[in-house]
């Protein structure tokens, strides 16, 4: 469990509710679930709908919701775990009965969240306080609070790639390739593993939008005919490295039986090298290594292999964003919940994870980051909605894996095609789409 089919994230397009036929019940009176004045006015009871199911499993969100009740004991928190959160979330959401807190589901365009969610706050008031606030700002108004953020990059076992003769991080696409080349060659290690059969994993590449140019505003100018894969754009440089590294034979053999929750164990041991995610799953791998009886500390961190005036850049995004449903009848006690997770629960540095606070510092995990001056910044979140219009009109998905898959079937020639044909059709689809959108 504790897999993250979103990321964590970030801008996946996919169809509008109203598209998928959810009506959404929009007639809803905009009323702002302000957070209580005193504890002691906050009373009932409320769900909490949640992707993470093995923290409701294992008994970890029953101890969040114990801690919360010292502060607010006339709250009784009942949580609802699901596997498919997306599909299921979305099915619900053709109805009021959606939970009191829920995770945004990427299936509501950001445009459409005044139907379904209360307002938090304004930008004004709220973006000062939180990062990530713009993800969820409509006209000036915030609807949600990330759980978390993170850092995008590389998992990689230290002393695999230390057995390799690798010690510093790679500058370049091609230094990373030379380096994984290094490990094929000198190690019994798979130089990298695509996850590609859970698929989501693949989504983690789009998270790196940004890191290549240092520009936290790299995925807003995507909101137009941009041609986003041309020679020297940044989506042309990552989609490269993964073409490249599958084409050039170093990744696992068959991509068919990648297997996420084993591939834990795997790069625990040693038995794969390197893995492209976000900073959350460093908890997850280091957990892996204790259970296996290797060391936790040969699970590193590594930012994209792009350096801009010497200097690694990592961009910050947000994970999912708590929000209060319009039609609660426990908006005050819902709101409680919200702040207090985003602000008082611990879970951002318990995973490992950004905080949403500003105030806050970086997590123990990013240390190597901190300590080697990458640059942190936070993305932002402007043109989300333009973005993610294009992007589902064109059928490409930046935030899904189905494309990334078929870049990897074409680069292991299981699908025809060379990498240049494949980056520039998905040029003219997103310029076709771009021209369509708004129009």
């Amino acid at each position: 469990m504790g897999k993250r089919k979103t990321l964590t994230g970030a801008l996946l397009a996919v169809a509008i509710l109203t598209v998928a036929g959810c009506s959404g019940q929009a007639a809803v009176s905009g009323e702002t679930a302000k957070a209580p004045a005193d504890p002691a006015d906050a009373s009932g009871t409320i769900k909490v709908l949640t992707h993470r199911t093995d923290l409701v499993q294992n008994g970890t969100m029953d101890k969040y919701a114990a801690e919360f009740n010292k502060t607010y004991p006339k709250v009784k928190v009942k949580f609802e775990a699901l596997t498919d959160y997306e599909g299921e979330v979305k099915i619900r959401m053709n109805t009021e009965d959606y939970g009191d807190v829920l995770m945004i589901p990427s299936v509501v365009a950001k445009n459409d969240y005044p139907k379904f969610f209360a307002p938090l706050g304004s930008s004004a008031d709220l973006g000062g306080k939180y990062r990530f606030s713009d993800k969820t700002d409509v006209d000036g108004k915030i609807y949600g609070i990330a759980t978390f953020g993170t850092a995008n990059g590389f998992l990689y076992n230290k002393a695999v790639w230390k057995k390799a003769g690798v010690t510093a991080w790679p500058t370049t696409p091609q230094e990373f390739l030379g380096d994984l080349k290094a490990i094929e060659s000198r190690t019994d290690s798979v130089p990298y593993y695509t996850n590609f059969k859970d698929g989501w994993p693949l989504t983690a590449w789009s998270n790196n939008i940004g890191s290549v140019t240092c520009d936290a505003r790299a995925n807003d100018k995507l909101a137009g005919p941009v041609s986003p894969w041309k020679k020297g754009g940044e989506l042309n440089t990552i989609d490269s490295l993964l073409y490249d590294i599958v084409d050039s034979g170093l990744s696992e053999k068959d991509p068919n039986t990648t297997n996420w929750e084993a591939s834990k164990a795997m790069i625990a041991k040693g038995e794969v090298a390197t893995m492209q995610l976000g900073s959350w799953a460093i908890t997850q791998m280091r957990d892996a290594a204790r259970q296996a009886g290797t060391d936790p500390d040969d699970i590193g961190f590594m930012p994209f292999p792009v350096r801009k005036d010497g200097k690694y850049c990592a961009l910050l995004a947000s994970d999912y964003q708590q929000a209060v449903n319009a039609h609660s009848d426990h908006k005050a006690a819902a709101r409680a919940w919200v702040d207090w997770f985003a602000e008082k629960s611990g879970f951002p540095a318990k995973e490992g994870a950004v905080s949403a606070l500003k105030s806050a510092d970086m997590p123990s995990t990013l240390k190597d980051f901190v300590d080697n001056d990458v640059t942190f910044l936070d993305r932002s979140e402007a043109e989300t909605g333009e973005v993610n219009a294009i992007d589902n009109a064109a059928e490409i998905g930046l935030n899904k894996p189905d494309y990334r898959q078929k870049l990897v079937d074409t680069a292991r020639g299981a699908q025809k095609g060379s990498r240049e044909d494949f980056l520039a059709d998905l040029d003219k689809r997103w310029n076709e789409a771009a021209g369509t959108v708004g129009s």
